[in-house]
């Protein structure tokens, strides 16, 4: 039924805030072995944080993946070595997060608590027209209940990477809820590639320029200093900035990849500039550990993906029209934190349960939904 399928649906995107990107294990008990990179051993109060549920075993796979091995042969192009590197990103994982704030600027400034967590996610192969790119993450999460049990898959979307070679414009976070579209030069984009990364709900998160490297032992990417607005894991926990400026990249591996952020917690003025006064808080490293598994059942995961496929491109459609009409955007708050891409997550659900009915519906909810955050 469509009621149970909401709920469940609902349950699962409340799941995927509360811990930032996925689902969350149990948090270790204080006397639990700390992970190595942390803050020292004697420190109080600084149990890692995250969420509060617990997913059953899985399995991984260490071998060499197909992609990985496409990747590796010899006599590529650069152009098609990259291709191949964002490709084997595709597949199915499980994913752990960890964030540690390791400078704190500012002598009261206390050691803050690191984060945690991780779930199981399919990354697919959205489009590929060989200068671009798209990658859509669905979770599939089972959680382990209360009396041992394992519940019925949670399903939800989400986020997606667009991958675009030489681009000509980008759409750059500027802060305090704003995007806007720039032109690139030809110097700016020769031989490197944009990745473009979208929120659960294909409204706008943050776009870098960076150049793929590639050896036997794994192929990255790096970007540019890029500007992104706060996660749930900080918003929720923090109010004394409003942007994570950093890096990221991007690793490879036979079997699987890595994403890494070296992030400063940056404060800005009412223009959206640092405040000179004390332009950071603190710097954070973050690492995404996305380690494929096998024999796992991502069914109902392919059931949606395949079902709102059509709705969710639609919803990045009209984002790409409105920053190719207006140049730039400022939404009415943070979609996230305001609760404000829950009428297309209605819909989408709707979508997979009753097909072609609902998809007439369509056009009518992004209009109306992007009107609610401020888009149109």
């Amino acid at each position: 039924m469509l009621n149970s399928t909401l709920i469940r649906s609902t349950l699962a995107i409340a799941a995927v805030i509360c811990s930032s990107h996925a689902f969350a294990n149990e948090t270790p008990p204080a006397a639990a072995p700390r992970y190595t990179f942390s803050w020292p051993l004697d420190g109080s109060g600084l149990t890692p944080r995250g969420g509060t549920t617990k997913g059953p075993a899985v399995t991984l796979d260490h071998s060499e993946s197909p992609a990985w091995q496409q990747l590796q042969e010899k006599g590529l192009n650069d152009l098609e070595r990259d291709r191949r590197a964002i490709l084997a990103m595709a597949g199915t994982y499980r994913v752990t997060f960890d964030f540690l704030e390791v400078t704190p600027f500012g002598g009261d400034d206390k050691p803050k608590a690191p984060y945690q967590s991780w779930g199981t996610e399919k990354v697919y192969v959205d489009a590929d027209t060989g200068r671009s790119i798209s990658l859509v993450h669905i979770l599939e999460m089972r959680i382990v209940q209360a009396d041992g049990t394992v519940s019925e898959p949670m399903v939800t979307k989400h986020w997606r990477q667009d991958w675009s070679y030489e681009p000509s414009h980008i759409v750059r976070y500027q802060g305090n809820d704003r995007w806007e579209r720039r032109q690139l030069a030809l110097a700016q984009s020769s031989q490197r590639w944009l990745q473009t990364v979208y929120q659960v709900d294909e409204s706008p998160r943050y776009a870098s320029l960076g150049k793929w490297t590639h050896t036997g032992s794994f192929s990255s990417w790096l970007s540019d200093e890029t500007w992104r607005p706060l996660p749930r894991r900080e918003w929720s926990v923090r109010s004394d900035y409003q942007v994570l400026a950093g890096t990221n990249r991007h690793t490879v591996m036979a079997d699987g990849w890595v994403q890494e952020e070296n992030n400063l917690k940056a404060v800005l003025t009412q223009l959206r500039e640092p405040d000179p006064s004390r332009p950071y808080v603190g710097r954070e490293y973050g690492v995404a550990r996305y380690e494929r598994i096998r024999d796992a059942d991502f069914a109902a995961a392919d059931k949606y993906y395949a079902s709102t496929k059509e709705f969710w491109d639609q919803v990045r459609d009209r984002w790409s029209r409105i920053f190719q009409e207006r140049g730039s955007v400022t939404l009415r708050g943070p979609v996230d934190k305001l609760g404000l891409f829950m009428p297309l997550f209605a819909h989408a659900e709707a979508v997979a349960e009753q097909g072609k009915v609902a998809s007439k519906k369509n056009q009518e909810v992004i209009e109306s939904a992007l009107k609610g955050m401020g888009g149109l």
